[in-house]
């Protein structure tokens, strides 16, 4: 952390220097308040800012909101974790598990580096490892269903208007294998056309701190007149798609529906592995 965001932290005290907006005796939810502002000075992600602070809040519903810091002990985090767990009667998946573990040696550690606590308690807190299932990735059958479905809901009929958006979506996740909060970014600019037999798309971030993931895609060249129509019938004023990210969510909920293919094979996450074993499979 540098010295200008270390400072709002801390209070000006005649005599002895700086001391923390934040002692022992400060409730949790005052203590959540200056977190979230320490998360968004330090650059953590919309996702897990709200992660992060959902489960602080969450500790808050099970200790007590008003709960002052100096009080909270290791036993009190191993009790939370436990009433998650078996107690709470809301099931709690391996990977939110981890994820609240995660945010308790965060948020702990926060507190004790800024000397709100004399001691950290979710040092001794045990993190368990977590196995994620093997993806379930669509077959080339599957997808061609679906594309079958996106080219019908592109071409229209005489109930509803022509829509390039499902057939773009879809392409352009099958090509590219990006992340939905990166589709959600691209602005029509980030494509290069410079050279129309191998346009490329730039994807980008504004957080300098993700700057390393920035990365350049090549595209098929048949893909830029399916973009063109999608301007045409959207006229997107800043990024490519209007929508919200759920709304991207549910367009590929109802190609898949309507393909007849299993509910849930056709996520972000799934095409993202179709993505890389078609790139594999090609060389």
């Amino acid at each position: 952390m540098n010295d200008d965001k270390q400072t709002a932290l801390f209070s000006k005290d005649s005599g002895e220097g700086q001391q923390p907006l934040l002692t022992s005796d400060a409730p949790l939810q005052a203590a959540l308040g200056l977190f979230e502002q320490h998360m968004r000075d330090e650059g953590f992600s919309l996702n897990t800012m709200k992660a992060f602070a959902s489960d602080v809040r969450l500790l808050g519903k099970y200790l007590g909101i008003g709960q002052p810091i100096g009080k909270i002990g290791t036993k009190n985090l191993n009790d939370f974790l436990n009433w998650l767990l078996y107690e709470r009667g809301v099931p709690c998946s391996p990977k939110s598990y981890a994820r609240r573990v995660t945010t308790l040696k965060v948020f702990f550690k926060w507190l004790h580096d800024i000397g709100a606590i004399p001691a950290d308690p979710a040092t001794a807190v045990i993190q368990r490892s977590v196995s994620s299932p093997l993806p379930v990735v669509p077959t080339e059958a599957d997808l061609e269903k679906a594309l079958a479905v996106t080219q019908a809901i592109r071409q229209g009929n005489r109930e509803k208007k022509p829509d390039a958006r499902p057939h773009l979506l879809l392409t352009l996740l099958l090509q590219t294998g990006i992340k939905k909060s990166e589709a959600m970014a691209i602005v029509p600019n980030h494509i290069d056309r410079t050279n129309p037999e191998q346009p490329i798309l730039f994807v980008r971030y504004a957080n300098p701190r993700l700057r390393y993931k920035e990365r350049k895609l090549p595209l098929q060249a048949d893909w830029l007149p399916l973009l063109d129509e999608y301007l045409a019938q959207y006229q997107p004023p800043d990024t490519l798609f209007t929508c919200t990210a759920r709304n991207l969510e549910y367009i590929l909920h109802d190609v898949g529906e309507a393909a007849g293919l299993k509910k849930g094979l056709l996520s972000f996450e799934n095409l993202r592995w179709a993505a890389a074993l078609r790139d594999w499979r090609s060389g």
